[in-house]
């Protein structure tokens, strides 16, 4: 049983409005980490030069990942899990571990609310109790944590672990931690209809709080210092930092929200025929404009402190929403307004950020079993139990334990989902295809190569040197493309024009790029009607031999880190719930049979497709269709040149008319 409101042609819900879907998916991207997080990254590689890696991740990771998750989602009527296996049976996993990064993110994220709560509840105290000693306030009136005994790793291993002491739990913690879960529920109990009238009120009036946020920041006195230290200074040396491109590319990347499964999930709640491609670039462009020109108000606050990393340490994730932003406040006419205003608007972007990431459990749970449960019920089983388990981080050792998992969930899990979504997308979509035509040995080569070269590359590259591991990752890649054009067989099928010169060439397109390209055209029949934007033809070769690469070396960039914090049993916990995630999309790969448990029994077989180079799917699945009801095992391949492919902008040389 589904939400109540407006429903799809295909008995799906639907949003109320187009303005819905953008405001609930801007409000999973845009949350307090827009004016906390981005500022502080900023602040640590400060400079113009910091938006040269930042604008060049914006297009080739953002985007591209995003289209991806928006048009799947749309077109394949299903939340992570129901949505991949259409795709193919093999990805499963990779959905699955998606709603799993979602389903522990949301569970800390919402603890960070409470500190929020804590600080909302003081801003009413007049004069402000952080007055004058706010790291003293910040620990020990809000996190009360307990200072852990602290172990040691000598030349031999580790010689002593991390120990923590307090255990306790903090009560005002639970009791707001209860409040905030209420609220969560509230905002997502009923479907998109109910979802989409709370993303007005959490995404609007957060943004106007902002806006009278940044002009009373940017008018404090001496605020001009600061805003040209963010917008009108450069250093050039600083962009040969691997430190600023992999900060710029990781701040883009978590920012977005990439990977965590929502925007699968409420795309899939559109109409088919919404303007996938556009809504994608809307959403990244509203997030990172956001955050850019919200961190006007932070530069303000840091002009009027007289802060600069001259006379200042590195920032912390945190500090600046509960060190630096609170010491500035105190300082203002209207202090207390001015605290209830901010930690507010921070309170209301966090919730417009919390309740997609449950949404995605939700939407996982009611397409397998929605025609047994209520929708309402499964969200307050789900609340209670997330509220139960958020329990741990409302203790006297939570803020260590929140950071122990929350460093190698997105480092580590949230990266690698990623990376698998884009990776194996453009390897595994249509692969019998790719069988038919160029032989199962060269599409091992080939892949072999591929994956291969990234995995050696990246280990020699950590244990040598940069240059070393990226000759090693082209060589073997080169050695495996190589020997797969000399095994593949000459495809029958006709390539586009350029590929369809030679042999050589045909293969070389086959192998290289007929996946990720049947991928966006199958894709583009759906979302690119009238006049929607369309999937662009570079978009399959930017994902696969660009985006996938980098994320993986930012995902390896997380390994020799955990080395020196191996004797911590909190980061050990945090190390080892993340590769439940690999093993999710790794098992997938191999026996997608195990993960039926996890997909709507109607749509068990979606993901199956009859061999077919060039056709269209949506024909493939009306094929498969009419063998289901004539009773017959298998139906020919469609003709490539028959009037109902040609209907539906197919040609015979697998371009678009």
């Amino acid at each position: 049983m589904q939400g109540g409101g407006k429903k799809s042609e295909d008995g799906r819900d639907q949003w109320p409005s187009r303005a819905a879907f953008l405001l609930a998916s801007m409000g999973g991207a845009i949350g307090q980490g827009n004016i906390i997080r981005y500022p502080s990254q900023v602040f640590n590689n400060i400079g113009l030069q910091w938006f040269v890696p930042y604008l060049l991740s914006i297009f080739v990771l953002a985007i591209p990942g995003l289209i991806l998750e928006v048009a799947i989602g749309q077109a394949y009527r299903g939340g992570a899990v129901a949505a991949y296996n259409r795709f193919n049976r093999r990805m499963r996993g990779v959905g699955l571990a998606s709603v799993m990064v979602s389903a522990v993110v949301v569970v800390y994220f919402a603890v960070i609310l409470v500190w929020i709560m804590i600080y909302f509840r003081h801003s009413f105290t007049s004069p402000l109790p952080w007055t004058g000693r706010t790291e003293e306030f910040y620990s020990m009136q809000v996190l009360r944590q307990v200072d852990p005994i602290a172990g040691e790793i000598g030349s031999n291993g580790v010689e002593s672990f991390v120990s923590y002491p307090g255990m306790g739990l903090i009560g005002e913690s639970v009791g707001w931690s209860a409040f905030i879960w209420f609220c969560v529920f509230l905002c997502m109990f009923n479907g998109v209809g109910i979802t989409g009238r709370a993303a007005y009120f959490t995404m609007a009036l957060p943004i106007f709080m902002t806006v009278v946020l940044l002009g009373r920041c940017c008018s404090l006195e001496n605020a001009g210092r600061g805003i040209r230290l963010y917008f009108a200074s450069w250093d050039s040396d600083n962009l040969a930092s691997g430190q600023l491109w992999q900060t710029a590319c990781g701040q883009v990347f978590f920012s977005t929200g990439v990977g965590f499964g929502y925007y699968i999930a409420y795309a899939s709640y559109n109409s088919m025929w919404a303007n996938a491609v556009q809504d994608a670039v809307i959403i990244v462009c509203s997030n990172c404009a956001f955050e850019t020109i919200a961190a006007f108000a932070v530069f303000g606050v840091v002009g009027y402190l007289d802060i600069n990393p001259a006379n200042t340490p590195r920032l912390g994730a945190f500090e600046i929403g509960f060190l630096t932003y609170p010491a500035a406040i105190v300082a203002m006419p209207g202090a207390n307004f001015w605290a209830v205003l901010f930690f507010l608007t921070l309170l209301l972007l966090g919730i417009s950020s919390t309740y997609p990431m449950l949404d995605v459990v939700v939407t996982g749970i009611m397409d397998r079993y929605g025609h047994k449960l209520p929708r309402p019920l499964v969200a307050v089983v789900l609340v209670v139990i997330a509220f139960l388990i958020s329990l741990m981080y409302c203790s006297q050792f939570g803020y260590y334990l929140l950071d122990g998992v929350d460093r190698w969930i997105n480092n580590l899990a949230l990266v690698f989902v990623v990376w698998s979504e884009l990776a194996l997308s453009t390897t595994v979509y249509r692969s019998k295809d790719v069988f038919t035509e160029t032989g199962k040995p060269a599409f091992a080569l080939w892949n072999g190569g591929y994956f291969l070269g990234q995995i050696c590359g990246v280990a020699v590259g950590h244990h040598v040197s940069g240059g070393a591991g990226a000759g090693v990752g082209f060589g073997i890649f080169i050695v495996g493309a190589s020997s797969a054009l000399v095994v593949c067989k000459t495809p029958s099928t006709p390539a586009p024009r350029f590929w369809n010169k030679n042999p050589v060439l045909k293969r070389f397109w086959f192998l290289a790029f007929y996946s990720g390209n049947q991928l966006r055209r199958d894709l583009n029949v759906i979302v690119a009607t009238g006049k929607n934007w369309s999937i662009p033809m570079l978009w399959s070769p930017l994902v696969r031999y660009i985006s996938a690469p980098v994320l993986f070396i930012v995902y390896s960039l997380s390994y020799p880190e955990f080395w020196t914090l191996r004797n911590d049993p909190v980061y050990v916990f945090g190390f080892i719930l993340a590769h439940f995630c690999l093993v999710f999309a790794v098992v997938s790969l191999v026996l997608p049979k195990y993960f039926d448990v996890f997909v709507p029994m109607h749509r068990l077989d979606d993901g199956k497709r009859l061999a077919a180079p060039g056709v269209n799917a949506h024909i493939l699945e009306a094929e498969i269709n009419d063998s289901a009801e004539t009773g017959s095992s298998r139906s020919p391949p469609p003709d490539r040149s028959s009037p109902a492919n040609k209907s539906l902008g197919v040609g015979v040389t697998g371009e678009k008319l």
